[in-house]
């Protein structure tokens, strides 16, 4: 069985936000651990360090963490020429770390982001980079086993296929972060893992750069998963994830997916119809079961999908009841490893199906709804331990626990028990 993953089914973080259809404006380190959704600070995370007596974050505190980090990188192999160099003119910048900080508080409803992450226009523009590319994509399927459709698809989502790549210098934006200091571990870890790729000489300092939170090059990696999972597809010595060429980065993609355990033939999920007296209780990440199974409780799926015998299923209702649903195999996971958010994993799949010939959604979605505050959800987290429903965790993360909380107050209620986690739902625990 699947365990279950930290699943945001109601929102996206500002990190996950696509600020225009061919923009993604996302920083989340895809392959590797996101700053942004898996490493949110919490409660048990450490405070942000004071960066001067004062307590105030500035360029000269900026510059002091730089000096007493440049002893860290030098013990930990890097040389004082590749430091020196990398750090040349580097400055603070606050608007990072106020977008960092002001993340918990951006939402998005999961149709809102689809209706730009899958919008026309990206799905003309990766139709075309698959026949642009087809060559290239065809043989990185061959070797890796994982869909050319798929690694276009994320290649479309985090860098509109290769036209933002985003233009923030890279250490500059990953030490104003670890200088802040709430994550500081985790980004002084990455600032290490950029100074190495200086010093091989992938690439220099001037073409290191990338999104506000540290991610590179046309499908957004982090240092640290460059180092671990680039590839040199082209042969050329280096592995160039940032050039105008996209070759090494499609297939570094691929080269992630499958070290993370992608299933060569097996669907990332499909869409299904669900009868009008559906058990709402079986919808549950850790409720595995076959197509076969499926279809016996009366679930169909949307067309004819080629799903091998023995794969497992689990039905995902990322807006409850009353919005679309689907079929979600092991495949699904591993792209979250990609991307925590259930959102973004949907797009990429439905991307990836639309590159290859399929229409839209069928399901509709409650577009009356709104996506909950951050200072909401901590309240319905709150409202449902005190009624005997406790999530167990008070952080404004909507995920599994809180999801199963929700379903057992809604049957405990008398309510459809589907888990999903909204407006009405708050508002029966206030009135209750």
């Amino acid at each position: 069985m699947r365990c279950a993953k930290i699943s945001f089914a109601l929102t996206v973080l500002a990190s996950a936000a696509i600020a225009a259809p061919e923009v993604s404006m996302r920083p989340m380190p895809r392959p590797i651990e996101s700053p942004s959704a898996a490493a949110q600070p919490s409660a048990t995370e450490p405070e942000m360090r004071p960066a001067d007596p004062a307590g105030e974050l500035s360029q000269a505190g900026f510059e002091a963490w730089i000096a007493s980090f440049r002893d860290t990188a030098i013990a930990e192999g890097i040389s004082a020429d590749t430091f020196d160099t990398a750090f040349d003119g580097a400055a603070f910048d606050p608007v990072i770390v106020e977008r960092d900080r002001s993340q918990n508080e951006f939402t998005k409803t999961i149709w809102d982001y689809l209706d730009t992450a899958v919008s026309d226009t990206r799905v003309a523009n990766g139709r075309a980079a698959l026949e642009e590319r087809a060559e290239v994509l065809e043989a990185i399927e061959a070797e890796y086993g994982v869909r050319k459709e798929i690694v276009t698809a994320i290649w479309g989502l985090e860098s509109a296929y290769g036209g933002y790549k985003g233009t923030t210098p890279t250490l500059a934006a990953l030490a104003t972060l670890a200088y802040e200091g709430r994550r500081a571990e985790f980004f002084e870890n990455e600032v290490l893992a950029a100074l190495n790729i200086l010093q091989a000489g992938d690439t220099d300092v001037g073409s290191l750069r990338g999104s506000w939170a540290g991610a590179m090059g046309h499908t957004q990696f982090m240092p640290s998963s460059y180092l671990r999972l680039a590839v040199d597809w082209t042969g050329d010595g280096k592995r160039d994830i940032w050039g105008s060429d996209p070759s090494d980065a499609l297939a570094s993609t691929a080269a992630y997916l499958k070290e993370n355990g992608w299933q060569t033939g097996v669907p990332w999920g499909v869409e299904v119809l669900l009868p009008s007296d559906f058990d709402w209780m079986s919808a549950r990440r850790d409720n595995v079961m076959s197509l076969e199974a499926w279809r016996e409780a009366g679930v169909t799926p949307v067309g004819q999908p080629e799903i091998p015998d023995g794969t497992g299923l689990s039905l995902l209702l990322p807006a409850g009841a009353d919005g679309a649903a689907f079929l979600i195999s092991d495949n699904f996971e591993v792209l979250e490893s990609y991307n925590t958010a259930d959102a973004y994993v949907i797009a990429v799949g439905h991307l990836a199906d639309r590159l290859a010939g399929a229409g839209p959604l069928t399901n509709s979605w409650p577009r009356a709804d709104r996506a909950l505050t951050f200072d909401e959800r901590i309240e319905l987290q709150e409202r449902l331990r005190d009624a005997g429903f406790d999530p167990e965790k008070i952080d404004g993360r909507i995920g599994p626990l809180t999801i199963s909380a929700v379903r057992d107050y809604q049957s405990a209620q008398g309510l459809r028990p589907d888990g999903y986690v909204s407006l009405n739902v708050l508002t029966h625990l206030r009135d209750g």
